[in-house]
């Protein structure tokens, strides 16, 4: 199911796929969705409920896999990928692509105010604590503490936006 908020902005040229298993997309309330952002249903159930006021940039990837949520005022730059969903690999007799997928860590949780930059990858299990900054072309597996700087494959602390 695809629920769109009538204040957001949805480029022609986004990709949203639809469910066949009825999975929710949701998309918030004067949320931008650029040109060349795809949406796709891979690797399980899961929902993807975008908040509001939040901008997700040109190139960008989102699988359902086992769930995405993305808090209100968040900046997703061009080029991320959110892949909640992890390849089952534990049996070498039989092919990557016939084993399915793992069981899930979580989906990924995103909460409000935070900015992702340009290529940044977020893995199954990751939750990304509010108004957190990641750098570009970081790897965000596990759990960021609130307002923190994280920076790096795989990802760490690197400092903490400052309060005015």
């Amino acid at each position: 199911m695809l629920k769109i908020d009538p204040t957001a902005t949805v480029s022609p040229l986004a990709d949203i796929e639809r469910s066949v298993r009825g999975t929710l997309i949701e998309i918030g309330a004067r949320t931008l969705i650029d040109s060349f952002v795809k949406i796709k249903p891979a690797g399980g159930a899961g929902e993807v409920v975008i908040g509001a006021d939040c901008a997700i940039n040109s190139g960008t990837v989102i699988y359902t896999g086992n769930g995405v949520r993305i808090g209100d005022a968040v900046l997703i730059a061009a080029n991320c990928t959110l892949a909640p969903t992890n390849h089952q690999i534990s049996d070498r007799n039989t092919r990557i692509r016939d084993q399915g997928f793992m069981e899930s860590r979580g989906g990924i949780v995103i909460e409000d105010d935070v900015w992702l930059g340009a290529g940044v990858v977020v893995l199954d299990g990751a939750v990304i604590g509010q108004g957190c900054v990641v750098a570009a072309g970081s790897v965000v597996r596990g759990r960021l503490e609130p307002y923190g700087v994280y920076a790096g494959a795989p990802v760490r602390r690197i400092g903490e936006r400052g309060s005015a």
